[in-house]
Parts: C-alpha cells; structure tokens; sequence
C-alpha cells in the first residue's frame, strides 16, 4: 500500500485546509484510514481516523469541532478538511492506513504511511 498525502501550505489563523491522501490499493474500503501530525521537536500525535466500514470516525480533542476526516471509495482517497486554523497545528501531516481495524488514536497499530505534507499556520 502506497499513500500520498497533498494539501499542505502556509495560511493564515482561522483559515482553512483540505489535505488528500491518495491510497494505492485494490481494497481501499478494506482499509480505516488516518492522519496524524509532527510539529518540530515534538512526539508524532493523533488527528484523526475513519473506519473501513466508513461510519466511525475518531478525533483527537485539540481538533474536534475544527476537523473532519471523510473518505471517497470511490477514488481511493481519505480527505482531512481544516477549519478555523490555529498556530499550533503546525505540523507535518501523515496520513496512515490499517487493514480494517478500528479507528485507533494508537500509531502502533497502522502498517502504512504516507510521506507527509507540510502545514504551516501563521499568527
């Protein structure tokens, strides 16, 4: 599985960002899906994750009411659209997968990352 996660940029507070993240799987659906972020010189943290079955979804409380995690079968892509931005989500964004599975705040139990795409949130 190969993930490729877009999106990332500078933006001012209070903005907003959709970040992609494009699977290369024949069973995307068979996948839970999720997003954690790096900020420099911190412990990678949990963002976000949204079950294979697509009707769970789990939010790490620095982002709930801000972000929302959704998926599109479809076209094999898991989305993370940013609200209301604050400084502190600067970070290093990481989109990550799990053969089904909940949607763990856990980054011991996902098999596959992306490369990351940079955000940038400006006071």
């Amino acid at each position: 599985v190969q993930l490729q996660a877009c999106g990332g940029g500078l933006v001012q507070a209070g903005g907003s960002l959709r970040l992609s993240c494009a699977a290369s799987v024949r069973t995307f659906s068979s996948y839970t899906m999720g997003w954690f972020r790096q900020a420099p010189g911190k412990e990678r943290e949990f963002v976000a994750a949204i079950g294979w079955s697509g009707g769970s979804t789990n939010y790490a409380d620095a982002v709930k009411g801000r972000f929302t995690i959704s998926r599109d079968n479809a076209k094999n892509t898991v989305y993370l659209q940013m609200n209301t931005l604050i400084p502190e989500d600067t970070a290093v964004y990481y989109c990550t997968a799990r053969f089904r599975g909940g949607p763990s705040p856990q980054h011991s139990p996902y098999d596959y990352w992306g490369q990351g795409t940079e955000v940038t949130v400006s006071s």
